[in-house]
């Protein structure tokens, strides 16, 4: 730990509400609730954000409690490679990472992402998300999302099938990945693979529940496969090789971006393909996931496109493009 001046920690949980409701196979959501973290630190500002895990037994109060247990040794300098050592991977140590990465940058006079080992920041192309829902309300959703790129359709299980065929049928010209977030079983991949070879797919992120996919271990590879809640950091990472081909780095479940590059180093030599993920969230919890776009097969960072409003300042999305980003939103 070390500082050369006092610092300063707020913690706050913030709300946004959605253009409409988010819904995957476990549940939906109409508000966005995050929690935010700030450390001051003279003239310089850190700032991190975070989505608790539901589906890992986290939770706002839980995240705030944690954050706020380490009060004492933020204030008195604690550092990134100290944090981690002090937090498991989650949430809540995502925020604070987030907050230290940002206040380095500006101390330092330089980009965060230059501190990552880039030279540069480009533009990225994210996914958009559709709900899962009956199949005529995903077309509706498909038909007016068309002209994007990318669609990532969730899915839920039983009625997979339309659901895959009513969206391809509304929205020709997009490409399509698919998230059934563990609600497929053994029994259904045959014909749920088949539907997705059928519209195109080019990616099934978790599709069965996590520590129970065994399936996947002699399943041809028609269509790559990518775990998602089966992954969290790199302690995980060896025994998941003969199941899937990529794996989804989100930055609330590797407990920030130090652990999310060193993930991404360490899944690159196992032969994992990369995919870049995200709770909904503001652009305040996006542009630190950026630095990782330039190594991933896919992005899907549209948590703000789903907000009524966004943080300000935020990040430029031109249709489903993210812009470069000042460090007034984040590094």
């Amino acid at each position: 730990m070390s500082s050369t001046q006092a610092r300063r920690l707020n913690v706050s949980v913030d709300r946004f509400d959605l253009v409409a409701p988010f819904v995957i196979s476990r549940g939906a959501k109409s508000v966005a609730e995050v929690v935010t973290v700030t450390l001051e630190e003279g003239l310089f500002r850190g700032r991190g954000e975070c989505v608790p895990y539901g589906r890992f037994g986290e939770t706002l109060g839980s995240a705030v409690a944690a954050i706020e247990g380490l009060r004492g040794a933020l204030e008195e300098g604690l550092d990134r490679e100290t944090l981690q050592r002090l937090l498991p991977a989650g949430a809540a140590r995502n925020a604070i990472d987030c907050a230290l990465w940002d206040l380095e940058a500006k101390r330092l006079g330089v980009r965060a992402y230059e501190m990552a080992g880039l030279h540069r920041m480009a533009p990225v192309v994210t996914a958009f998300t559709i709900s899962v829902g009956p199949p005529q309300a995903m077309a509706a959703q498909a038909a007016q999302h068309g002209d994007k790129p990318l669609l990532k359709l969730k899915l839920g299980g039983a009625g997979d099938e339309a659901r895959l065929a009513a969206v391809r049928a509304a929205a020709p010209h997009s490409d399509l990945i698919v998230d059934a977030n563990e609600a497929w079983r053994p029994d259904d991949l045959p014909r749920l693979f088949a539907a997705c070879e059928a519209a195109g797919v080019l990616l099934i992120e978790q599709p069965l529940p996590e520590g129970r996919d065994e399936a996947l271990i002699q399943r041809p590879r028609t269509i790559p496969v990518c775990a998602d809640e089966s992954i969290h950091d790199r302690a995980g990472l060896a025994a998941l090789r003969e199941r899937y081909d990529l794996i989804n780095i989100k930055l609330d479940k590797t407990g920030g971006l130090t652990e999310a590059l060193l993930l991404a180093g360490e899944a690159e030599r196992l032969g994992f393909g990369l995919f870049l993920g995200c709770m909904v969230g503001t652009s305040l919890a996006m542009a630190p996931a950026l630095l990782l776009a330039p190594r991933c097969r896919f992005v899907d960072l549209d948590g703000p496109l789903l907000l009524a409003q966004d943080r300000s300042p935020h990040l430029v999305y031109e249709e489903s493009v993210i812009q470069p980003f000042g460090p007034e939103v984040w590094g």
